[in-house]
This record gives C-alpha cells, sequence and structure tokens, in this order.
C-alpha cells in the first residue's frame, strides 16, 4: 500500500500542497496507508504519517448480517481501499461565451459514500490541473461504479454539465496502480487524467446478505436523548436537532418545554448504514434569545460526533451543561430481513401448489376420461391468462370462465392472471372463498347490476366529500397520493355499493385449501424521463406477496407501501383497500406523448435521437485487463435545454401511482448482470447503470401494464411456476393479434422459451375463436390456446351445435369493434342486452372450443410422462 500511494505522490510538476481524507463533517490533513486502519477498520489518527497534494475522501465502516432465506447467501466478503487522484484535463471546450471554463470534477460513488465530492475549480483554463486525491472505502462483492463529472463552474447561473465518465472499478487490480487516460472526444482531443489505486485494509471482512443480484449491508440503530437537569417554574421550550446524513429518518427535533415531559422511552431514533460511517449534526438551543428577534437562534458550538465511536449497546454522554445532559446510544439492528430475497416461490405458494392438485387431479381425470388419478408428476400445471379492456373485459372474462366452469376446466387451473379491467372481475370474485365451485350466476348477476346502473352519481356532492376524506386519510398514513388513488376510489363507486374494505391479503382464505386458482395481478415499474419502451420490470401482486421478478425481492402483501431500508421494515403502513391496487392495475391516465404516438404509428425510433441518453463507449489509456463482468467505461454527454425540454415533453406521464420502494439502499452485486434471473428481465437502458436502477429510488412508479404490452402472461413465464398449458383469453381493442406478436417478439429478444406463433394472413385478417399452439418446435415451451374475442360463427349459433332460430338471429349480433360498438374500451355502462351478449359470447367461444381444450391438456400430459420416461 505504501509504494501504490507513493506513486501519488508527484507525476507531475505541481507544488506542494496537503491531502484531506474526509470523514463526514471530519476532515484530516493527512494521507492514509492502508497500515492506519485499526482492528475495526477505522482511521487510526496516531499512525498517519506522510503529507501530499489536496484532496478529499470518505473511509466506510464494516456492515453485518444475516438472513434466514435458504436461497439467500451470507456471505463473508472483504472491503479494499480505493484511491482516486484527479489529476489533469485537457482541451476542454468553452462552455462560456466570453471565457474559458471555470472546470471542477464531481466524484459520485453512491455505493460508499453518501456524499458527492469534488475538486476545488480552476478559472479561465481549458487545460485544468487538479491534482487532488479521494479515499473511498468499497465493497469488493457490490458494484461500484464511479461518476466523474466535469463541471464549468457559474456564479450566477447553475454550473454547466460537461460530460459525465462512468468507469467500473471492477477494471482495477488489487495491489496495482494505473494512471488512466479517458479520450472524452477525439475531434477536440479533449481527455480526463485520473490514477487510480485499489489496496486491501486491515480489520474483520464484512457479512453481506444477497441473492446474487442485490446485496443488503448492515444496518445500525441510534438513539439520541435529552435529559433535563433543572426545572423551573417559567421556563421556554426548548428545541434541539439531530441530523444522521443518509439515514432513513433524516432530522428529527425533540422539544422541551413546561407542560413536556421528556420520556427515556421515546428518544430520536437514526437508522443507518454502517458502512458510510456517517455523523450526528447536534444543534443545540440558544441560551438566550434576543427580545427583538422573531427567528430562533441556535447555539452549535457541539462538535460532530463520529458515530463508529459510540460504543455498541452503552449510553454515552456527548454533551454536559447546566440545563441538561445529551445521550447517545447505537446498536446493531437485528440480522434478520423483513423482505424475501430469492427467485424461487414463497412458501405459502409452495403450500398452496400441494394443496390444488387434490381438486386438479380429479378433475383433469373427468376432462379426459381417465381410468385413474394421475400422478403428481404427470399433472400439468394450467393457467388461465387474461389481456386487459375496460369495462369490455371485465364482463367477457366473466363469459370465459362460466364457460370453463361448465367443461371442468376450470378445476384444472392452478393459476389466474389479469391486469386492467380484468383484475375488476378477479378481486370481485376472490371474495366468496368458494367461487370456483360454483356456477358463477350470481357473480355475473351483481356484476351486471353494476355495468348497466347510471355512473354520474359517483361525481355527486356527497361521493366527493368520501373522496376528499380517503385521500386525505391516506396521506396521514405517510402515501404519496395521487390521481391515480381518486380513480381507483371512481371505480369502487362504479363496482360496488358504497365502501370496500376488501383487501388484497384477504384473498387468502380463497385459497387456504387450493380451492380456488391462485390469482396474480401485474402491473410495470417504470421511471420519469424514460418511455415505457426504455424502462419497465415487472411487478406481480399475489394475496401472498408483492415482488419483481427480475431483482428477487418480494414483500408480504399486507407491508406493500410500507418504508423500508435495507430490506428493513423502518414504517409500517396500513394494507391498501383493494379499490387503490385497482387504480393502480388499471391506471388509463398514466400516458404520455410518446405511448400515443406509439399506438399511431408502431415505433419510438424517430424520436429515440430526443428522449434517449446520449451515452457513448470511450477509449482509454492504458487499455486494462478485460473481466467478465466488468462495465464498459461510458460517457454521458447531457443534452441542451432544447433537448431537455422536449425530452420532458415527450416523457412526462399525465399521472402516476407512486408507492414506497422497498428495495430501497440495496445496492447491485458485482456480478449482477451474470445471473441468470436477472438476464432473463434485463431489457432496460438502465440495467448496465447500477447507480440508476430501481433501488436508489424512493418510490416505486406504478404504471398499468398495458401501457407496454397488454398481457399478464410475465408471472407465468417464470421458470418456479413450471406451467405447462396457458389458455390465453384476449380482450384487447384493435387488433386481437398484437399482444400475442408482441409477447413473442419480447420473449424472442430475451431468451424466454415460448411456443412458436404461426397464423397466415388469412387467419390475421379473419380470425377464428381458438388457436393451439403446442410449441412441439421449441422444447421446454407451454401449450398455448389462444382466445381472440371475436363474433364468428356464435351469429348463428346461440350454443354449440344449436343454430339460432330467425327471433334469435338478433342476439348474436355483437359489435366488437365497430365505430358505433358500445363495447370500446372507455365505456362506462352497458344496456342489460349489451352486457348479457357479451358474457354469452365469452362462454360461447370457450364451450365451442371444447375439443381444442382437451387437445391441450391430453398434449401437457403426454409430455409430462415423456419427461419422467
Amino acid at each position: 500500500m505504501q509504494q501504490s500511494l507513493a506513486a501519488f505522490s508527484n507525476p507531475l510538476p505541481v507544488s506542494s500542497g496537503r491531502c484531506e481524507i474526509a470523514l463526514p463533517q471530519i476532515t484530516l490533513d493527512v494521507c492514509v496507508n492502508a497500515a492506519t486502519m485499526d482492528q475495526d477498520g477505522n482511521l487510526s489518527q496516531e499512525l498517519i504519517t506522510q503529507t501530499s497534494q489536496q484532496g478529499d475522501g470518505a473511509m466506510q465502516l464494516n456492515p453485518d448480517g444475516n438472513q434466514w432465506t435458504s436461497l439467500t447467501k451470507i456471505e463473508s466478503s472483504l472491503c479494499y481501499l480505493l484511491t482516486v487522484r484527479v489529476i489533469r484535463a485537457r482541451n476542454i471546450h468553452q462552455a462560456d461565451v466570453l471565457s474559458h471554463t471555470d472546470c471542477y470534477v464531481s466524484l459520485w460513488l453512491p455505493t460508499a459514500s453518501n456524499d458527492k465530492f469534488q475538486t476545488k475549480a480552476i478559472k479561465n483554463c481549458k487545460d485544468p490541473v487538479w491534482n487532488e486525491t479521494f479515499y473511498f472505502r468499497i465493497q469488493s462483492q457490490v458494484k461500484n461504479v464511479l461518476e466523474l463529472a466535469l463541471y464549468d463552474k457559474d456564479v450566477v447561473t447553475q454550473d454547466d454539465h460537461l460530460f459525465t465518465v462512468y468507469f467500473d472499478i471492477a477494471k482495477l487490480s488489487l495491489g496495482e496502480e494505473v494512471f488512466m487516460h479517458f479520450k472524452c472526444d477525439s475531434q477536440r482531443q479533449e481527455e480526463l487524467e485520473v490514477g487510480f489505486a485499489l489496496d486491501n485494509i486491515s480489520g474483520p471482512p464484512e457479512t453481506i446478505i444477497t441473492n446474487g443480484v442485490l446485496v443488503s449491508r448492515k444496518i445500525c440503530c441510534l438513539e439520541v436523548q435529552v435529559v433535563e437537569k433543572k426545572k423551573k417554574e417559567k421556563k421556554s421550550k426548548k428545541e434541539f436537532s439531530f441530523k444522521v446524513q443518509g439515514s432513513y429518518e433524516g432530522t428529527q427535533d425533540i422539544v422541551l418545554g413546561s407542560n413536556l415531559v421528556f420520556s427515556s422511552s421515546s428518544p430520536a431514533k437514526f437508522h443507518y448504514a454502517r458502512y458510510k460511517q456517517p455523523t450526528l449534526d447536534v444543534t443545540l438551543p440558544a441560551k438566550k434569545q434576543p427580545p427583538s428577534s422573531h427567528s430562533r437562534v441556535y447555539d452549535t458550538g457541539l462538535p460532530n460526533v463520529e458515530l463508529h465511536s459510540i460504543p455498541s449497546g452503552k449510553n454515552m454522554i456527548l454533551a454536559e451543561d447546566k440545563r441538561f445532559d445529551l445521550y447517545a446510544k447505537a446498536e446493531d439492528c437485528p440480522d434478520h430481513l423483513d423482505v424475501r430475497l430469492g427467485f424461487d416461490l414463497c412458501k405459502q405458494e409452495k403450500d398452496f401448489l400441494s394443496k390444488r392438485k387434490n381438486y386438479v387431479i380429479p378433475a383433469l381425470k373427468k376432462v379426459l376420461q381417465l381410468e385413474q388419478d394421475l400422478l403428481d408428476h404427470e399433472t400439468p400445471v394450467v393457467a388461465v391468462m387474461t389481456t386487459g379492456g375496460g369495462m369490455r373485459s371485465l364482463t367477457a372474462l366473466y363469459g370465459s370462465l362460466r364457460g370453463l366452469k361448465k367443461l371442468n376446466v376450470l378445476d384444472c387451473a392452478t393459476y389466474l392472471t389479469g391486469l386492467s379491467g380484468t383484475t375488476w372481475t378477479m378481486s370481485n370474485l376472490y371474495r366468496d372463498a368458494e367461487w370456483s365451485r360454483k356456477d358463477l350466476d350470481k357473480q355475473i348477476s351483481e356484476a351486471r347490476k353494476h355495468m348497466t346502473k347510471c355512473k354520474i352519481n359517483s361525481f355527486s356532492l356527497e361521493y366527493l366529500k368520501y373522496y376528499k376524506k380517503q385521500l386525505s386519510q391516506r396521506k396521514r398514513e405517510g402515501r404519496k397520493t395521487s390521481f391515480i388513488d381518486l380513480w381507483g376510489l371512481v371505480l369502487e363507486s362504479f363496482l360496488h355499493d358504497g365502501k370496500d374494505n376488501h383487501r388484497l391479503s384477504d384473498q387468502q382464505w380463497a385459497i387456504d385449501r387450493g380451492q380456488n386458482p391462485l390469482p396474480i395481478y401485474t402491473a410495470v415499474n417504470v421511471k420519469n424521463n424514460y418511455s415505457t419502451l426504455d424502462f419497465k420490470e415487472w411487478v406481480e401482486f399475489t394475496p401472498y406477496e408483492v415482488g419483481l421478478q427480475k431483482y428477487g425481492v418480494f414483500v408480504r402483501t399486507e407491508d406493500f407501501g410500507s418504508e423500508f431500508f435495507m430490506g428493513r421494515l423502518m414504517k409500517k403502513v396500513p394494507e391498501s383497500r383493494i379499490c387503490f391496487l385497482e387504480g393502480i392495475w388499471s391506471s388509463l391516465f398514466s400516458f404520455n406523448v410518446l405511448y400515443i404516438w406509439n399506438l399511431s404509428h408502431s415505433s419510438e425510433d424517430f424520436w429515440h435521437r430526443w428522449t434517449r441518453d446520449q451515452i457513448d463507449n470511450i477509449e482509454e489509456e492504458p487499455p486494462l485487463p478485460s473481466q467478465p463482468q466488468e462495465l464498459r467505461t461510458r460517457l454521458f454527454t447531457p443534452p441542451g435545454p432544447l433537448g431537455r425540454a422536449l425530452r420532458s415533453a415527450l416523457t412526462d406521464r399525465a399521472c402516476i401511482a407512486q408507492e414506497h420502494n422497498f428495495l430501497r439502499g440495496f445496492q447491485m452485486h458485482s456480478d449482477y448482470l451474470e445471473n441468470t434471473h436477472f438476464r432473463r428481465w434485463k431489457d432496460t437502458v438502465l440495467d448496465t447503470f447500477p447507480n440508476q436502477l430501481t433501488q436508489s429510488d424512493e418510490f416505486l412508479s406504478l404504471v398499468d401494464t398495458g401501457f407496454f404490452i397488454n398481457t399478464s402472461i410475465m408471472p407465468l413465464l417464470k421458470p418456479e411456476r413450471k406451467v405447462d398449458v396457458i389458455l390465453h383469453l384476449n380482450y384487447s381493442a384493435g387488433s386481437q393479434i398484437q399482444p400475442l406478436d408482441q409477447t413473442c417478439k419480447y420473449c424472442a429478444e430475451q431468451g424466454i422459451i415460448f411456443p412458436k406463433v404461426d397464423l397466415s394472413e388469412e387467419d390475421r385478417k379473419h380470425l377464428k375463436e381458438c388457436y393451439l399452439f403446442d410449441g412441439a418446435e421449441t422444447p421446454g415451451a407451454p401449450v398455448l390456446l389462444f382466445f381472440p374475442l371475436v363474433n364468428d360463427t356464435f351469429q348463428k349459433y346461440k350454443a354449440p351445435g344449436q343454430r339460432r332460430s330467425e327471433s334469435e338471429m338478433e342476439d348474436g349480433k355483437v359489435d366488437l369493434y365497430g365505430c358505433c360498438s358500445p363495447y370500446s374500451t372507455y365505456s362506462l355502462q352497458y344496456t342489460e342486452k349489451e352486457y348479457d351478449r357479451l358474457v354469452q359470447l365469452g362462454e360461447y367461444n370457450i364451450l365451442n372450443n371444447e375439443d381444442l381444450i382437451i387437445q391441450a391438456l391430453r398434449t401437457a400430459v403426454a409430455r409430462k410422462r415423456q419427461i419422467k420416461k
């Protein structure tokens, strides 16, 4: 280490200066040797030796952890000392009109520090020389990408951002030092010169919790207490302010007054990541406030306290005063996580699958007319998958399910998935714990009542007051409310009589014996300033869990919407009533201009030059040995004012549902891009920018899955669910085949096994009621039964094999997609006749294709038996 740092001592002639190693809020005028770390990995000031050029750095503490999930690894992992020396830049283009740039470099390594560090600004110089050194303590099992941003400092206006270099620390070899020349613009010969060294540091390794994609690190809890010494009859209120940068709580205040007794049971608490070695900033109340002043005056004489200096589990006096004493105590938080890290199915779903077979096996025996029951390994997993389509999909799904029930196929199904309007049907059905054991006539009749009623009453003064009260309550609970919440309340009034207290977790009692298929609801997580094609992540909701399969992270359904930090539950928020989730699952109002353009032109390619970040791979000298998991060094060039304005206009969504992010605080594993689970769903422009992925966001931004592909099939393609047969019930507007085509294209791009869909041009112009794609040419693919919502033989037949009489021909005229169709996606009310016809059509199309359904089930059983052989 001594040699490594010595190599940075004087690479070019500069005047002598100093090197500042910045622990948060504390500056030491030293250069650190690796040997100056004590056994806890902290700086030992007694061993500090030599001086060097000016700079800043951040040193982190070791976290610890534990986890109970079998698929989650508990690893002991080394930390390293990263030394970064920002040396100089050359030929920087002129950003100001009248002078050269006043350059400085900002360093951002969020996996090591809460703070951004920066060099001093060199005035009016196109070839600035800084020669400043920074230190970071990094975790070797975390993907550490250093962002070096060059700015032009301006006094009046905001500093101009010239470019940012993204450098993956995985390129560095332990114990070696390198001087990198980043070629930022070959034409202007712009370059940034930076030196790097990576060395071991003393102290125990760090224990991390990881599923191979996400990493959880140790957090601690700090308690701060104020105890008064004197009590006077008359005294003014005293307010203490405490701040821990980067903690979950941020800043907290304690107020002492004549009518307030401070209790030791209610100290100010802070949860913070131990490895970031933060400080406690204390602002004391003023000893005496001038009578003429109306503002608070503070005595800020108390120095900032480094939290690693507080003994674990013991009270420590931070300050003593004749008026009060200030105490602090830091303790490690429990090792277990409150989220589930892993890609396997949760225990409850596995138990459900075992119980569901007790219903599926007898049903398959009856449907397939078998002489004996199927064995477990011969029993296919059948799923019913739906698409969205507003009230049209709600209504048609009732008919489809009644048809499946009459064929006894509904009892063969293990999963039922939905999005948009079909989630309204599903959430209604699962209020009844035995719904699939019944004929569904009661549910269909109840839905008819609400589908045919006048909706104008939902906007009456009485309802508006109710909406306001409900939104205010959600805000008091700590939620970030939006128009989507109001839409959920409006849906509640459309589909129910009065307030609906049903919650998603309540549906557990409808599957506790395996008596109904397991419902899965879908949404997508998006990002501001990105189109849905550029960034979307699948989110699934079941009565047991809510999670993102891409990251392998799930929370209990009861905890969705609560606040998490590094996988720990920080603040429990009451579970949302299901109407608010229905608003998210069918958020018709989360559109943007690019989505509208895509509907009419089937491509966003024309706008990509305006809406995508300008990212280029850049050359680096010297070339470093290639590592399997490393990222290319890249250059980001920010857009100009016109580009930013146009991008905002194209990508901003009208409104969006935001829920507290249960991934908050996690870090990406160093090998996350090589993880097979992550790679299956890796399809966004930010997947190779770990600092900008979802774990860094405070909120999830959720929209209707239809804004990407109008399908709920993705949870069924999770290999762990082993789905063998999918009944694809399509209720889309416009092209009936488009969602299936888009699914095929997506699966091909992602390498997800999916059957080949081969339809002739004639079929595409005149779709039949059902198509069977057995996936014979794609080993491992599920058998797919595709049911487009079409009015084909139903025009002449009221039931399979029963022709309509002349007086009944009118009932077969169901105008689904004409310009005057009553079944528009945006229709909110049907007549009784319109409702009944659509239900009957959905039922008929299922019943009329019984042979294809049985063929699909027989094919799946045969394949299961062949695999066993």
